[in-house]
């Protein structure tokens, strides 16, 4: 692309670094206390948070400087990458087991989840296939089949780890990327009815998940087992109320809701902000995804256009399933909420993601 404004699209810029304000400070209220009483520092979460929230930033305001073709030349490379550090975090000894999931790879507190980079990666690689002058979306065979054989693989991988938040975004992204470069709908019809059965599968083959899908319809009849994460995450939510009990005053966050500085940080934010702390953050969201839109759709360039559709799914997905969740719209995952949950890998990756999405704004046409 030659022609460009050269301006970011500065409504992205705002809507993130509000984001990542209200992230930083929510880690901290959360994790203060279990901080404490584990690592005698109140700002140990945060001070880490605040470090990859740095970085990130500084990637993405760099990436936000290179030239788009960049991302067309590295789609390639970096699909591999993410392949190979997919098949090393699986083996023992090499892979760090948290939560059941082996899904890191690193030393100590300081490491990568490579699943998070296969998320961008298959975007960017996606976009360079399906944008190829010579490639054929509406083809079953040829064109529909290839898309779906490389999430297909990707989406396998992660699932020996086990992890099927990560693998369920990472699909869901791709079905958009895949509707956005033109495919039939009765391939996509197809896809959704295979998608079903396929999920349905992997929920039968693993009784923790199908306890975590009753606990969703009723989760009082295991309220110490797989109802625990939802009623404790309701019992925070709800007396949240209008105007929250205040910063830092969560009763929750005292032992009693798990994870509540990563996976159920809204949860948190709910109790002490209330609905209208709550609400301001999904409006934020709303704001990014919709600017998001106005950019994949106002580049000429349709790679270009691709990735910005698919980052902007990414983010709306993932945002949505994790609030869905905390709030019981969904059953229980272990998903993190961008940019506010605390993590190094998913922050850093995500601020990357938006970098190129502010780099992809700067072509915008001056009439979307």
């Amino acid at each position: 692309m030659k022609t460009r404004n050269n301006t970011p699209d500065f409504v992205i810029v705002v809507a993130i670094m509000l984001l990542l304000s209200i992230g930083v400070l929510m880690v901290y209220s959360a994790s203060a206390s279990f901080a404490y009483h584990k690592y005698g520092d109140a700002f140990f979460f945060a001070k880490r948070q605040l470090l990859f929230a740095a970085l990130g930033v500084f990637l993405m305001f760099w990436i936000m400087r290179l030239d788009p073709d960049q991302f067309h030349k590295w789609a390639k490379p970096g699909l591999i990458l993410c392949f190979i550090l997919l098949l090393i975090v699986l083996i023992p000894g090499v892979g760090i087991l948290r939560n059941g999931a082996r899904s890191w790879l690193g030393i100590g507190a300081f490491s990568i989840q490579p699943s998070e980079f296969m998320k961008l990666a298959m975007i960017t690689f996606l976009a360079r296939m399906f944008s190829n002058p010579g490639f054929q979306i509406q083809r079953f065979t040829r064109g529909f089949l290839p898309g779906l054989v490389l999430l297909g693989a990707a989406f396998g991988l992660i699932m020996l780890q086990p992890d099927l938040g990560t693998g369920t975004v990472l699909m869901g992204t791709g079905i958009v990327l895949i509707f956005a470069a033109g495919a039939r709908m009765k391939h996509l019809t197809f896809f959704l009815f295979l998608g079903m059965a396929g999920f349905a599968g992997l929920v039968l083959a693993a009784p923790y998940r199908i306890q975590r899908i009753v606990a969703f319809f009723n989760p009082w009849q295991d309220p110490l087992g797989a109802g625990y994460h939802l009623i404790q995450s309701l019992y925070a939510i709800g007396p949240g109320g209008l105007m929250g009990l205040g910063l830092g005053m969560s009763k929750q966050k005292h032992l009693y809701l798990p994870e509540p500085h990563t996976d159920f940080v809204f949860s948190i934010l709910a109790e002490e902000l209330g609905f209208l702390g709550a609400a301001a953050v999904i409006i934020l969201f709303v704001v990014l995804v919709w600017r998001g839109i106005r950019v994949a759709i106002g580049v000429p360039d349709m790679f270009c256009s691709l990735v910005a559709a698919g980052i902007t799914a990414m983010i709306m997905i993932q945002a949505a399933i994790n609030i869905g969740v905390v709030s019981g719209a969904f059953p229980v995952t272990g998903i993190t909420l961008p940019f506010l949950s605390y993590g190094g890998s998913s922050l850093t990756l995500t601020l990357v993601a938006v970098g190129i999405l502010l780099n992809l704004s700067r072509f915008v046409r001056k009439t979307v």
